[in-house]
């Protein structure tokens, strides 16, 4: 059974709150989530087109969660989508901290909110991991994606090159790489 359009609207605003109000540690620690609620669970999108979007997502300037978000929900349900899947990822992280300035004072210096703090990073640090080898086994399915996976991580990790030059130059790349087989291919045909 089809959903009305105010139902759909109804469910992605609910759904990226949840995502919101439950994940911890941002738009990466985000994305399993996103994609186990929208590809998984609902079967909103494929998983080629949650890989596109969290691609599209990274690239563009801004959080990955919001842009995500706002992509995801254009994709299903166009502009209105959009805005109630970005509104519904960016409210529990308003009303947290708009919650902790008001109780700073009391929480600041607390032993145990500064070791919850620590596990909690910890988690977030696994989580992004999943991450990580989740969508490069969806994007590296060749040689050349993991030649161009392996330089970036050495770029970005030993020579503190900007991530938008990385992309640049990976979709520069892809492009040449792409025109190459073309032209390979044409010559054989």
């Amino acid at each position: 059974m089809k959903k009305s359009r105010a139902a759909l609207l109804w469910d992605l605003f609910i759904t990226f709150f949840k995502i919101g109000a439950f994940t911890i540690g941002g738009g990466l620690a985000m994305l399993p989530i996103i994609e186990r609620e929208i590809v998984d669970n609902k079967q909103y999108i494929s998983k080629e087109e949650i890989v596109d979007a969290f691609a599209i997502s990274q690239s563009l300037p801004g959080v990955i969660a919001i842009n995500s978000a706002f992509y995801i929900g254009y994709r299903i349900a166009g502009i209105a989508g959009a805005v109630v899947t970005a509104i519904g990822v960016i409210l529990p992280s308003f009303i947290s901290i708009l919650a902790i300035a008001i109780l700073f004072d009391t929480v600041s210096g607390n032993v145990y909110v500064s070791k919850a703090l620590t596990g909690i990073k910890a988690g977030v640090a696994g989580v992004i991991a999943v991450t990580v080898v989740r969508l490069g086994k969806s994007v590296i399915k060749d040689w050349f994606a993991l030649i161009l996976a392996v330089l970036a991580f050495a770029v970005t990790t030993w020579l503190d090159v900007s991530i938008v030059f990385i992309i640049a130059a990976g979709a520069l790349a892809g492009y040449l790489y792409y025109q190459a087989g073309r032209v390979k291919r044409h010559d054989t045909d």
